[in-house]
């Protein structure tokens, strides 16, 4: 079985490679990357949100723990329509869901660079980028009626950006398009044309689902541990989230048997896509858990993700920075990016940041991040993911034992 001698768990030895079978935990990755790809479309509040919830709470009873499912409401936003319209010729759209929406007529105007005073203006954009830098400023001055946006990411097509301002949109309306149609929009924007842009947007009160479980610890007056990830996004989301939730069930297998000193809370959360709605739940129906938490463990986008990998980690404070990049070292794992602890953090980790807690997080680097095509196991490596299991677990024993 995967880490479970006790002894190791209780000493400085966790920090290093822990034992494991090595093709039955890949097995396991790729079993579990496979089924949570297949499950469709993660987006909130959607039938596929309720049966991967559902899914990844009887993978939970098959350790032999204990998940609930904690659903929340949310007003979903289903595309009725939406597209760019050229003399006659349409291309496939995504509004952004924290901009302006319009009627199913949509608005026209002329076509141009945003730099130019016309109506509908064109920008580029990467994943998430949309409230900030030049995207955000042009939005919050309304300098247009509407706004076409081709999406750059790390491989052609349409990589839409999460909805960070979902609970207060703001802005005209804007619409995300893929960036094989660059060349054609630039195009009829040098040349202003007449432009129709449709983001048709309806909104439907559901229910979306965080699962939650826990591991007692030895002294249950001591702060918790959380360990927390996401569960949404736009697409399949294989690479994106599937590695993320493989580390979520491994640390609970591993650290199952290892009897922590204080509770380890486990959170993985929906509304990723629409401004981290899950996680704000998750922390709202528990008052005063992120600043009297012993920490939070975010496990972040593109975990042991196949195309174009490195990583970046994200923390509070230099103690459990250090922590975890030995536990990465020991893993054979790098550190290609640290983010200033006075720096909000991307992802969950930033609502526990706002709230003062403490936390460490790891996001990865990932050609296929927020694109169509992140689907199936191949879009991860199952022996990386394995690595970032045993640091996360020397980690989490530490953080958990202290």
């Amino acid at each position: 079985m995967l880490l479970t001698r006790r002894s190791l768990l209780q000493s400085a030895a966790a920090l290093a490679v822990l034992p494991r079978e090595v093709s039955d935990i890949e097995t396991r990755v790729s079993r579990l990357v496979q089924a949570y790809s297949d499950q469709g479309l993660h987006r909130t509040g959607t039938a596929v949100d309720e049966r991967s919830a559902r899914w990844l709470q009887d993978e939970v009873r098959a350790l032999g723990g204990t998940a609930e499912i904690e659903a929340f409401s949310v007003n979903r936003l289903d595309v009725l329509s939406s597209f760019v319209e050229i003399d006659g010729r349409r291309v496939e759209a995504i509004p952004l869901f924290d901009g302006g929406r319009t009627s199913a007529a949509g608005v026209s105007g002329r076509f141009g660079e945003h730099t130019a005073p016309r109506e509908i203006g064109l920008l580029d954009l990467t994943p998430n980028q949309a409230g900030s830098g030049i995207v955000g400023d042009i939005r919050r001055r309304n300098a247009h009626r509407a706004i076409v946006c081709v999406t750059r990411g790390g491989r052609p097509g349409l990589c839409p950006s999460n909805a960070d301002g979902f609970t207060a949109p703001f802005g005209p309306p804007v619409v995300q398009v893929s960036s094989i149609e660059a060349a054609w929009l630039r195009d009829h924007a040098t040349r202003g044309s007449t432009v129709r842009v449709v983001a048709n947007l309806d909104a439907t009160p559901a229910h979306a689902f965080n699962v939650t479980a826990a591991i007692a610890g030895r002294d249950r007056t001591l702060p918790p541990l959380v360990v927390m990830t996401p569960r949404s996004g736009w697409y399949t989301c294989a690479s994106e989230r599937g590695g993320g939730i493989v580390c979520w069930v491994e640390l609970m297998r591993a650290l199952n048997t290892s009897r922590p000193r204080r509770d380890v809370l486990f959170v993985a959360s929906s509304g990723h896509e629409l401004g981290y709605i899950g996680i704000a739940a998750y922390v709202e129906k528990r008052p005063g858990i992120v600043a009297r938490s012993a920490g939070w463990v975010h496990l972040g986008a593109n975990i042991g993700a196949a195309t174009d990998p490195a990583n970046t980690v994200q923390s509070s404070d230099d103690e459990r920075e250090a922590l975890l990049i030995r536990a990465m070292a020991a893993a054979r794992l790098s550190v290609d990016r640290r983010v200033p602890h006075d720096s909000v953090p991307g992802g969950e980790a930033g609502v526990v940041h706002r709230g003062g807690g403490k936390y460490v997080s790891v996001i990865g680097r990932n050609g296929l991040f927020h694109n169509p095509d992140d689907r199936g196991a191949a879009t991860v490596d199952a022996a990386v993911v394995a690595r970032f299991v045993d640091a996360f677990f020397a980690y989490a024993s530490e953080a958990a034992m202290r």
